[in-house]
């Protein structure tokens, strides 16, 4: 099995919440970004472009919290040893 497809396989649930976050955000973004320039393409262009930066961010932001939440449980696990 691919490298790719085993990590999406073991991080399915925060990929599809990355994803529900994705679509959620380019549709605000759009409507913000309609409101402040009133032209259809700039603001397609804009809700496009900074959600998709967000999304990479969100995920790695899901891993990292994650990692520090098995590091805490070890950490408890330790102390009651």
């Amino acid at each position: 099995m691919s490298r790719i497809r085993r990590t999406a396989r073991q991080n399915k649930t925060a990929l599809m919440k990355t994803g529900s976050y994705y679509l959620i955000h380019i549709g605000v973004a759009a409507m913000v970004a309609y409101a402040v320039t009133g032209d259809l393409w700039a603001s397609l262009t804009l809700s496009l472009l900074e959600p998709t930066v967000q999304a990479v961010a969100f995920f790695f932001h899901e891993k990292a919290w994650d990692r520090a939440m098995r590091r805490n449980r070890t950490a408890v696990v330790a102390q009651a040893a």
